[in-house]
């Protein structure tokens, strides 16, 4: 009897604590544009250490991450825990020092409607670092990604919380994010009922800061963290309008009924110029500071018994100061008071409001004002947003829907604008005459810069309006095909060699076709497409490889394939524009560089190093997108080059085993420091015999060369 009773207990144990998920664990979602990690507590605080991660857009590009924090509260009226301690207004404040005490997270996975492809690079398989991003496979779900967080919370209401990602070209600037809250009356890691008591007068909320962006930045004192941010909001006239049928062509300025707020980066009051847009002054003038982040609500239940969408939520929707909050509410009562007076619409030392803030304190499109010096809080601005009061009866729920994205100029218009504007900015002569985004002119250079900034507000309300669409047609946008489930991409001594894997839906009726497209010196940056097979395209057959013949010699390329459909699946233009669809470039980004490499040398009087001298003054000439690169050209097929200083210290060791005649360097040491000024000594030894096709010995194993090189820094 004692045995089975302590089999009981052990294996109760062992259910409670498999229950428990780690505070730190998190999921990525990286499949389109816009790109997220989520984490087990049911929140999101952005900072690494080094940096604020996250609300990547566009995911193409270095720098794009938009987040810094979501605070996240629940609270109730007249409450009792399960300690039988009266509260006169209990709160929960979603924070990782919380887990354990106030928060218990017990699920974060991941699902995914089919495999990740794999991609390689002359042998090394770029995917593999995102394995761990996906726990299941649904090919039943519609969306891409699935992202599925459960947390139990003291007060006995159960957060579950879906993330929806897409990867369609015309949904992947969004999340859908639906909360259901029900009350569970569980208040710890195991499956015991604590509470069997209806929660009563219950707030949800959040206050939410973007940096927009990271890139921005670094020409914005403080703008890591928000410290500039202007936020926004619209949806004052939904309830008058909430039955209005959206559609593709609805004008923007006709889509300032949705319930939705936003941000972007404003005036440093620090800097001596206009720096909307966070113009890289110091570089070409690119705007660095072009996105608009923000959340749409698509669904608010109306009580537990009536789950039609309630038009007068958000309770409350505006702005409030970034570091101005009460505190996480823990267990004292005073903190607890004065969270639930703000979640009934109070800002927290006045700290706050519903209006449009830039409409009521930023009133010309020049001259712009800091929005820290509105509140003076350091810690920028938030996106305010409430829901409730519900009162949630024992195993009833709420649900509430949200879409969080990001949208903005594109990376092209922003190199166009800022240099322009840097062009001007630099001539105080010139006038232009600049051209605005509705073809006017205009002789003001920061009117013109701001002007074209501003259209990040249409694009991300367009960006808004697609996600309601969706959400309404029931996330049932029309399909692109699956892409390839394998892309290689081979550097070779005249060509570069791609083949892929045929894509599932190859066989669908809808079936388009493939295109590779191809970028130079670097990934992030516009990307060209140069092969095309299948529906109208001059290459009618389908077929699975591509022999790219026109690289030159010494730069890097860049590749991702997509399949394509014919359109006759997205001819309605409801839910997006019609057309044909194409698969994610996410998927099979090959973010490593193929080469066009040489034959191996004749001999090994043949090696050459380019450039010698090494200069730094001249870098920027020599390899483009690779500006700290040395290369060994015409070597052995098969070497090991030892890189020396002057007195004989080991620096780097390449084991080349390509079969090439090129290897590269960056310029750095065994320990990743970058190398100082010198002489250089490089000694290349043949690591294998080496037969040409025609019977000639080149070069035997052990055989060896020594040349000089000089960097100058």
């Amino acid at each position: 009897m004692k045995k089975s009773l302590s089999l009981i207990l052990l294996i109760s144990l062992f259910s409670s604590l498999t229950a428990q998920v780690d505070k730190n664990l998190e999921r990525n979602i990286r499949v389109g544009t816009f790109q997220n990690h989520y984490t087990a507590y049911g929140s999101e605080r952005a900072w690494t250490g080094s940096y604020y991660a996250g609300m990547i857009w566009p995911a193409d590009y270095d720098l794009t991450d938009n987040a810094v924090i979501k605070r996240a509260w629940i609270a109730c009226d007249d409450f009792a825990d399960a300690r039988g301690i009266n509260w006169d207004k209990y709160g929960i404040y979603f924070a990782a020092d919380d887990v354990g005490r106030t928060l218990f997270p017990v699920r974060l996975d991941q699902s995914a409607k089919f495999k990740t492809p794999t991609v390689y690079v002359d042998g090394n398989d770029l995917n593999a670092l995102y394995a761990k991003d996906v726990d299941s496979y649904n090919p039943d779900q519609i969306a891409d990604r699935v992202v599925t967080n459960v947390v139990n919370t003291s007060m006995g209401l159960t957060m579950t919380r879906r993330i929806y990602a897409f990867s369609q070209q015309y949904h992947d600037d969004y999340f859908i994010k639906e909360f259901i809250f029900k009350n569970t009356g569980n208040v710890d890691y195991d499956d015991e009922i604590e509470l069997n008591k209806e929660l009563k007068g219950v707030y949800i909320s959040w206050g939410v800061r973007y940096s927009v962006s990271r890139d921005a930045a670094r020409f914005k004192n403080g703008q890591s963290w928000g410290k500039h941010t202007v936020v926004t909001r619209r949806g004052e006239s939904y309830p008058a309008r909430y039955t209005e049928t959206l559609t593709e062509d609805t004008p923007p300025d006709q889509l300032d009924w949705l319930r939705a707020a936003f941000a972007w980066a404003g005036q440093d009051n620090t800097r001596s110029y206009d720096d909307i847009g966070a113009p890289a002054i110091t570089l070409n003038g690119r705007l660095t500071g072009i996105q608009h982040a923000g959340i749409v609500t698509l669904h608010v239940d109306k009580s537990t018994t009536d789950h039609s969408d309630d038009p007068n939520q958000p309770s409350v929707m505006g702005w409030h100061a970034g570091d101005t909050y009460p505190g996480a509410g823990g267990l004292v009562a005073a903190t607890m008071q004065d969270l639930y007076r703000m979640m009934q619409g109070n800002p927290y030392k006045g700290k706050g409001g519903t209006d449009r803030f830039d409409e009521t304190y930023i009133n010309t499109i020049t001259n712009q004002k800091d929005p820290f010096t509105v509140h003076g809080d350091g810690g920028g601005t938030n996106i305010w947003l409430v829901y409730g009061p519900f009162d949630i009866p024992v195993g009833d729920s709420i649900r509430i829907v949200e879409a969080e994205g990001v949208n903005g100029l594109s990376r092209t218009m922003a190199n166009k604008i800022g240099e322009r504007w840097k062009k001007a900015f630099q001539n105080s002569s010139d006038k232009g005459p600049f051209e605005l985004p509705d073809g006017s002119t205009t002789t003001d250079k920061n009117v013109y810069k701001n002007m074209w900034v501003f259209t990040g507000k249409d694009s991300i309300m367009k960006t808004f309006s697609r996600a309601k669409r969706n959400f309404d047609s029931g996330m049932n946008i029309p399909q692109p095909p699956l892409p390839p489930g394998l892309f290689d991409v081979s550097s070779g001594g005249d060509k570069i060699f791609l083949s892929w894997q045929a894509s599932l839906s190859e066989s669908e009726p809808n079936f388009g076709g493939y295109r590779i497209y191809r970028a130079v010196g670097k990934a992030d940056t516009t990307y060209q497409e140069i092969f095309a097979c299948g529906v109208g395209t001059d290459n009618p057959e389908i077929v699975h490889s591509f022999e790219d013949r026109t690289p030159q010699r010494n730069f890097p390329y860049y590749y991702y394939i997509t399949a394509f459909s014919d359109g006759s699946n997205n001819r309605d233009g409801i839910l997006n524009p019609a057309g044909p669809l194409e698969s994610s470039k996410f998927y099979t980004w090959a973010s490593d560089p193929a080469y066009l490499k040489r034959q191996p040398g004749e001999t090994l009087a043949d090696v050459r190093i380019v450039p010698n001298p090494y200069n730094i003054s001249a870098r920027d000439f020599n390899y483009l997108g690779e500006p700290n690169k040395i290369t060994f050209l015409n070597i052995p097929a098969y070497c090991d080059i030892n890189i020396y200083t002057e007195r004989g210290d080991l620096v780097q060791t390449i084991k080349h085993r390509d079969g090439s005649g090129d290897a590269s360097w960056d310029a750095v040491t065994r320990t990743r420091q970058v190398v100082v000024s010198g002489v250089y000594i490089a000694h290349i030894q043949v690591t294998q015999d080496y037969t040409t096709s025609d019977g000639r010995t080149l070069y035997k194993k052990g055989d060896q060369i020594v040349k000089k090189f000089v960097i100058i820094r």
